[in-house]
């Protein structure tokens, strides 16, 4: 049964950076979608701004040619485009001099929801936030969305939360990881907190070590200077593998209020361990030998001695009472075997093998897909079927969405949810600024531990698992990867 869509208030929203690539790529057409499902009331609109000098019209045209190439397939249709692009207005603003404030003050309504979405580079958000309120254009109602990256480090992450909090309260302020936005992400909380079969067992005196992996089968081409000043630690650990690590091992919040959710996840971050530099292996990926595609990181990075790192992978410890003696595994990388991304729970073998002789007598392992197959398996022991004794075998519980759940329909894209609850102002699946800066407390000192050292990363080849120290972090503790892309 497809769930029934409740309108948004209307709204607002003043998309700053709005003909740029994630704009094109994501937002537009994840406003798009929500516009055509009727989840938008008919007074809502959008207003973009940029420094191109466009008009009304020319946006129009290309929002619409964004929505014909980027849009879900099948959704596209032109009398649905139409319509959505009369909510479409725009205005010419330079957010460093003083041209079109004035003028975008003009356009907006005082009797909506004003929403200001930041698709620009974080070196802007101060300046944005700050022309927004001295132009009085920001109402104490107002909301402002921010893109990752949230500083790139701690003292960077402490001056960006303050320069926001002089013009708009931590309660006007989302953080957008989209990560968060995706089902089963949600679901991993559902799974956990409204099923009596997982909770009781989800700690270390059933559960192994958990697997967190965000793997990429594309490099870094086309933005590899801006990817050499950030690394995948900075890239995906900090913020996208710490938000996944965060929803697994936090304690079950007094309520599904955004503040008792994240007050939670904060206490995670919190019990973080520093990662000794033993405990973590660096690669970097090169051209493979004999393959026809030949292009390596440091092809791309503008500096030919980079040390930065395109994998990382890490033995993470939770130190409080539920999960002392489980470690966390996490993994990601760029140019690996496939694009993937789980989190899987290995829970303990059972205690007392009463199969004489019988082999594959193994804990369980329940895995959450995140992409490309959004889903749950939950991998279990039964009986081979037939005659000659008992023999075991293992077996999948498979709950893919798609399979499952075919009345729901497409799944939603992560932007889509992630807007619409910010015009519901909804900040669950949002990063609040302690917790942002609580991330980066902990991973500056792994970053400064090898900074130091001068070691360089691993090369590994493209299509790979990643460096063969990945794999030996896992083997030291009797342990193995899931293969990526099996």
């Amino acid at each position: 049964m497809v769930s029934r869509v409740i309108p948004v208030d209307p709204f607002d929203l003043v998309l700053f950076g709005a003909t740029g690539d994630l704009a094109r790529r994501k937002i537009l057409p994840s406003l798009f979608h929500r516009f055509q499902i009727a989840q938008f009331s008919p007074q809502s609109r959008i207003i973009g701004t940029s420094r191109s000098k466009l008009d009304k019209s020319g946006f129009q045209a290309f929002v619409a040619e964004a929505i014909r190439e980027f849009g879900q397939e099948g959704e596209t249709g032109e009398e649905d485009i139409a319509a959505f692009v009369q909510l479409l207005d725009y205005v010419p603003v330079d957010a460093k001099d003083d041209t079109g404030w004035l003028a975008l003050k003009s356009h907006l309504r005082a009797d909506v929801i004003r929403v200001f979405y930041l698709s620009v580079g974080p070196s802007l958000f101060p300046e944005i936030a700050s022309r927004l309120s001295s132009c009085n254009i920001a109402t104490p109602e107002s909301r402002i969305v921010l893109e990752k990256p949230f500083g790139h480090d701690l003292g960077s992450a402490q001056a960006l939360n303050g320069a926001l909090r002089d013009h708009f309260d931590e309660s006007q302020i989302y953080r957008i990881d989209h990560y968060l936005g995706k089902e089963t992400v949600q679901n991993l909380m559902a799974l956990r907190f409204a099923n009596s079969l997982f909770e009781p067992l989800w700690n270390s005196t059933h559960i192994d070590h958990v697997q967190i992996t965000v793997a990429e089968s594309i490099g870094v081409a086309g933005r590899g200077e801006y990817y050499d000043r950030s690394g995948a630690m900075r890239d995906m650990v900090q913020n996208h593998l710490m938000q996944l690590l965060c929803l697994t091992a936090m304690e079950p919040p007094s309520r599904f209020t955004s503040n008792a959710v994240r007050d939670e996840k904060v206490k995670v971050i919190e019990a973080l361990e520093t990662v000794a530099q033993g405990d973590l292996a660096r690669g970097q990926y090169r051209a493979t030998p004999g393959s026809a595609v030949a292009d390596s990181y440091l092809d791309h990075a503008g500096d030919p001695n980079s040390r930065t790192e395109s994998f990382i992978a890490m033995k993470v410890q939770v130190a409080n009472w539920r999960w002392a003696g489980t470690p966390f595994y996490l993994r990601t990388g760029k140019c690996l075997r496939a694009r993937e991304s789980e989190i899987a729970v290995y829970f303990r073998d059972p205690p007392h093998n009463i199969f004489e002789g019988a082999d594959g007598v193994h804990g369980n392992v329940l895995v959450i897909r995140l992409q490309p197959d959004e889903g749950i398996t939950l991998r279990t022991t039964i009986k081979d079927p037939g005659p000659g004794g008992m023999r075991l075998t293992g077996a999948n519980l498979d709950m893919t969405f798609a399979d499952s759940l075919p009345e729901a329909g497409r799944p939603q894209d992560a932007y889509e949810r992630l807007i619409m609850d910010v015009i519901r102002g909804n900040q669950t699946l949002f990063m609040r600024g302690d917790e942002v800066e609580a991330a980066w407390a902990w991973a500056d000192p792994i970053i400064d531990g090898w900074s130091q050292s001068g070691d360089a990363p691993q090369p590994y080849d493209r299509g790979g698992s990643g460096p063969e120290d990945s794999l030996l972090l896992m083997h030291r503790d009797n342990r193995r990867w899931r293969t990526i892309g099996a």
